[in-house]
C-alpha cells in the first residue's frame, strides 16, 4: 500500500451496503481508505471510484485476517462492518450452522480485525475503532436468536475494550442501526427478494449513506472526544420490534 498522504482507515464488508458507503464518506473526509471484502471485483468497484485500496478479506478466516493486515503497517481508524444475520427460525427450530457464522462473522470477526489493527492504532497514538452492532443489541426480538445473540456479544466486546483501552490514545465506538435498505435482509432470507422487499414495506427505512454519516461523525470528533455509542432508527421505528408501516 503506497503512502500518498492522510489517516490510513480500513473498512471491513465493503463490497456494499454501509461498507460501500462509508468507504466513500471517509475517502471524501480525506482518509486514505482501504477497504475488505470477500467479493473483490465488487470491492475493486468500490474502491477505484474513491481511489481507495482494495484487498481481498474474510473476517472468518484467520489466514485471510492476518495477509489483508500485514497489507496495512499504519491504520488510525478501524471500521468493522462485516457482519449479518441468517435466517428467521425460532430457537425450537435453530440451525446450529446459520449461528455458528453468524457469531463466527460478526464477533469473531470483530475480534480477529481489532486484535490484529490494535498495535498500530495505539502506535499512531490516535487510534479508533468503530464497529457498526445493531438495534438487535438491544432489544431480543421473536426469529433473531443468533442475530441478537451475536450482536449482544458484540456490544459486550466494544464495551470491555473501551474500559481496556483507558488511558490509551485509541477511542471506541458502536453505531447501532436500526432498519438500513441494503443486500442485509436479502441475505438473511437466502436471496428471496419478496420476503427481503416485505422487510421494508410501508416504512422508510434508513439508507447505507445516513450510518457512513454516524461514522463519519464519530470519527471527526476531536481526538478527546468518545463517542461511545449512537443508536440510530428511522423515523419510523421506535425499537426492534416497533414500527409504523402505511397501508
Amino acid at each position: 500500500m503506497s503512502d500518498d498522504g492522510g489517516r490510513v482507515a480500513v473498512v471491513t464488508g465493503a463490497s456494499s451496503g454501509i461498507g460501500a458507503a462509508t468507504a466513500a464518506r471517509l475517502a471524501a473526509e480525506g482518509f486514505r481508505v482501504v477497504v475488505g471484502a470477500r467479493r473483490l471485483d465488487r470491492l475493486r468497484a468500490v474502491a477505484e471510484p474513491i481511489g481507495a485500496t482494495a484487498l481481498p478479506l474474510d473476517v472468518t478466516d484467520p489466514a485471510s485476517v492476518e495477509a489483508f493486515c500485514a497489507e496495512v503497517p499504519d491504520c488510525a481508524l478501524l471500521v468493522n462492518n462485516a457482519g449479518g444475520a441468517l435466517g428467521r427460525d425460532p430457537i425450537a427450530r435453530a440451525d446450529d450452522a446459520d449461528w455458528l457464522a453468524m457469531y463466527d462473522s460478526n464477533v469473531l470477526g470483530v475480534l480477529r480485525m481489532t486484535r490484529a489493527l490494535l498495535p498500530a492504532l495505539v502506535a499512531g497514538g490516535d487510534g479508533h475503532v468503530v464497529t457498526i452492532g445493531s438495534i438487535a443489541a438491544h432489544e431480543p426480538y421473536p426469529g433473531g436468536g443468533g442475530y441478537n445473540a451475536a450482536k449482544f456479544a458484540v456490544r459486550a466486546v466494544m464495551g470491555v475494550l473501551r474500559q481496556e483501552l483507558l488511558g490509551q490514545p485509541v477511542r471506541v465506538t458502536e453505531i447501532d442501526p436500526g432498519m438500513v435498505e441494503t443486500e442485509f435482509s436479502l441475505v438473511r432470507f437466502g436471496g428471496d427478494e419478496a420476503q427481503a422487499d416485505a422487510v421494508y414495506q410501508g416504512m422508510t427505512p434508513l439508507t447505507a449513506d445516513d450510518v457512513a454519516d454516524c461514522v463519519a461523525w464519530a470519527a471527526t470528533r476531536p481526538s478527546r472526544v468518545n463517542i461511545d455509542q449512537i443508536v440510530v432508527l428511522a423515523r419510523d421505528q421506535a425499537g426492534a420490534r416497533t414500527v409504523h408501516r402505511r397501508s
